[in-house]
């Protein structure tokens, strides 16, 4: 069964991987966001159960009974156990989000040619065989901190979320391709270009 080529996207808070994963998608890349798969279990009924479980009602909130993101982002980015077994009960679950996504795509009459995935705890998660070519996207930590604050949900964790993560110098030099988003999304965009076009290479 043909399948696109498969491109996670990592790095830090702040970094720009969304950014970076729209570059791809403006050259024909179909996107998949692990952020928005977690948002979507958290309204998943046994995902509830298991976190109410764990912390009790104080994370569930009141007005929609799903998973308050708010809460619990307060327990684990202090707390490195906590968000350990936060992590343990959220990756596989994404992880089969993505097969299916992936699945989906290679089902269609026209499979893309790329899909991309923005994984933050790519390495982490140890996910670096679902892709054929990892990017990792840097900046400085001032600076992914001051983009984080100035986003509605990052204004009070991102020092403790930028500080849970691996080291960027180590996620660039695990990678494939790196890059480091200070400049342009025209900079940015012609990077896109390169691996995409490095990627057509490998295959040709």
């Amino acid at each position: 069964m043909p399948r696109p080529l498969l491109i996670g996207v990592t790095g830090g808070i702040g970094a720009g991987k969304s950014t970076v994963v729209d570059a791809f998608v403006h050259r024909g890349a179909v996107p998949f966001s692990a952020d928005s798969a977690v948002h979507e279990l958290y309204s998943d009924p046994g995902v509830i159960d298991e976190v109410r479980a764990r912390w009790g009602d104080d994370v569930i909130n009141a007005e929609d009974g799903i998973v308050d993101r708010a809460a619990i982002a307060a327990i684990v980015f202090t707390d490195e156990a906590e968000r350990r077994w936060l992590e343990g009960l959220l990756h596989p679950l994404v992880g089969r989000a993505w097969l299916r996504f992936v699945e989906s795509l290679s089902s269609a009459d026209t499979p893309p040619e790329f899909a991309v995935a923005e994984v933050p705890l790519l390495f982490e998660a140890g996910l670096e065989d679902r892709y054929d070519a990892i990017v990792t996207i840097t900046a400085p930590l001032e600076l992914r901190i001051e983009r984080a604050r100035a986003r509605d949900d990052g204004k009070r964790h991102s020092t403790a979320r930028a500080a849970a993560q691996m080291d960027e110098a180590e996620k660039a030099e695990r990678a494939d391709f790196s890059y480091e988003n200070t400049g342009s999304f025209d900079d940015l965009d012609s990077f896109a270009g390169h691996v995409l076009d490095a990627l057509r290479a490998r295959v040709a």
